[in-house]
């Protein structure tokens, strides 16, 4: 029999997590803290230099990688357990943006919103479910090593007509509107390190919508927003 065609929503909201719904330059500054802490400050000095090299090499945060390969270092040091307990356990429910949830519920009036995130296997689907994003979408969530590279099975997992991407990387908008042209409207959120750094601004084009705060879209006017409207 021929598989069943699939009707496509006229709309479909992609959300990044990290620095989009959920602070995670604030998350960053807890788990330093607590490393510098339990760690001190030379060994923590270590685990991050392993951290960026990885990041490096994998293209995304990885952080338990990290860990794993700081352990090689250190095979002894038994507080490696609670660090990565910390990491597992961590509140991430209460680094979410102000008025991410919102955010989320206003669109998902209009269609279907969707976690489209990069990172590990592990942690970060443990960080969605952790701060409530998983359960807010209902499951609704894509998390890839470069979510860019990625958009025909985006697309194959919820076909649209018309796509919306709220990310605090605009090297992530270009890339993706690069792709798919005029059936991506691409948000820009001003909010976390990545957004704030001026080469990074200065070296890829304008989203089609600016906001200050992803609580914004909480208010804003969806048929305006989904004509990429200048200062929506």
């Amino acid at each position: 029999m021929p598989a069943a065609t699939v009707t496509p929503h006229d709309v479909v909201f992609l959300f990044d997590c990290d620095n989009t719904l959920l602070d995670n330059d604030h998350v960053l500054q807890d788990l330093r803290k607590h490393m510098t802490h339990e760690f001190g400050e030379e060994n923590s000095a270590r685990y991050w230099e392993i951290f960026e090299n990885l990041r490096s090499e994998l293209g995304y945060a990885d952080y338990l990688g990290a860990l794993q390969r700081y352990r090689t270092e250190h095979p002894r040091d038994t507080r490696l357990l609670l660090m990565s307990s910390f990491l597992i356990d961590y509140p991430f429910a209460n680094r979410l943006y102000p008025g991410a949830l919102d955010a989320l519920r206003h669109l998902s009036a209009r269609g279907p919103t969707v976690i489209l995130s990069d990172g590990d296997v592990v942690f970060q689907p443990r960080k969605i479910a952790r701060s409530g994003l998983w359960d807010e979408v209902e499951g609704r969530v894509l998390i890839y090593i470069h979510k860019e590279l990625m958009l025909d099975q985006v697309m194959e997992c919820y076909p649209a007509r018309h796509y919306v991407m709220i990310d605090d990387k605009l090297r992530i908008l270009g890339a993706m509107k690069k792709t798919w042209g005029a059936t991506l409207t691409t948000v820009f959120p001003r909010q976390g390190h990545y957004a704030l750094d001026p080469k990074e601004i200065a070296n890829n084009p304008p989203a089609d919508v600016t906001v200050e705060r992803i609580g914004e879209l909480a208010e804003i006017d969806v048929e305006r927003l989904l004509r990429g409207a200048k200062g929506a």
